[in-house]
């Protein structure tokens, strides 16, 4: 059994954080597989297992987890192009990694918000609270105006999501008056992946969430027409999409599924 629940942030967050989640990952009589997709985003994770939190980067590649013995999460993930404020690096550099919080945060402020999350039985909405309290601290810690990188960022991130990812890189940084080497520096410090692997996987989540959401009796799927809504040029453009995103073929996903995280 797994279970993952997503929670809306606290409105002084809303402009940095998508979500707070958690899940509970529950074997029963066998280890719990989990399939990790990329979806342009940031988490930090914090589990009872490994209560001192972990960073999970941007993400080029689906990930495999395995749950042997059950395992609570607590979570936030951040809006793509916003987590620089709470990270003092590029945010490139943790692209498919998963390091440790206390190895980007002053250490004492990771074990005390550990301390806080996982010392005593708390109700979920406790430790999400723990959580915006800790990040709320962090961005006043480091408030500063947004500078023009800041708004350049997140004005690529609306663009390129506004095109479903069919925007053009030269095309974009002709948009953002910039040019494509200036656009490329910019992804790699404030978002996390090139420009085009972003919107490679921007298409892709647009593509797996449509089949998720089919309804059973739908009937059989014109996947030609379909790669074309979703961006692509062809079938087999879609299929190398899902096998680079998905480790699966559209098919083999539409009959078995996955999950995030």
């Amino acid at each position: 059994m797994h279970l993952y629940r997503e929670y809306a942030p606290h409105p002084a967050l809303a402009g940095h954080v998508a979500c707070l989640w958690t899940s509970h990952a529950v074997p029963a009589g066998a280890p719990v597989a989990t399939r990790v997709l990329p979806d342009n985003c940031i988490d930090i994770l914090w589990q009872d297992a490994a209560p001192l939190g972990k960073v999970a980067g941007m993400m080029a590649r689906p990930h495999h987890v395995v749950f042997g013995s059950p395992v609570r999460t607590v979570a936030v993930r951040f809006l793509p192009g916003a987590a620089r404020a709470f990270f003092d690096l590029p945010l490139a550099e943790l692209q498919d990694g998963h390091p440790a919080l206390d190895d980007l945060w002053p250490r004492h402020a990771a074990e005390a918000l550990a301390a806080a999350l996982w010392e005593r039985d708390l109700p979920v909405r406790a430790r999400l609270d723990a959580i915006e309290r800790a990040l709320l601290a962090r961005l006043h810690k480091h408030a500063a105006p947004a500078t023009a990188a800041d708004r350049l960022a997140r004005a690529a991130v609306v663009r390129m999501e506004a095109s479903g990812g069919a925007v053009r890189i030269d095309e974009l940084a002709a948009a953002l008056g910039v040019t494509r080497q200036h656009l490329a520096l910019l992804f790699r410090e404030r978002v996390g992946l090139p420009a085009k692997t972003f919107a490679m996987v921007y298409r892709f989540r647009r593509a797996h969430a449509a089949l998720r959401s089919r309804a059973p009796d739908a009937g059989a799927v014109d996947w030609a027409a379909l790669a074309g809504d979703w961006g692509y040029y062809d079938q087999s453009h879609l299929i190398h999409a899902f096998r680079r995103f998905a480790d699966a073929t559209p098919q083999a996903f539409l009959r078995g599924g996955t999950t995030r995280p």
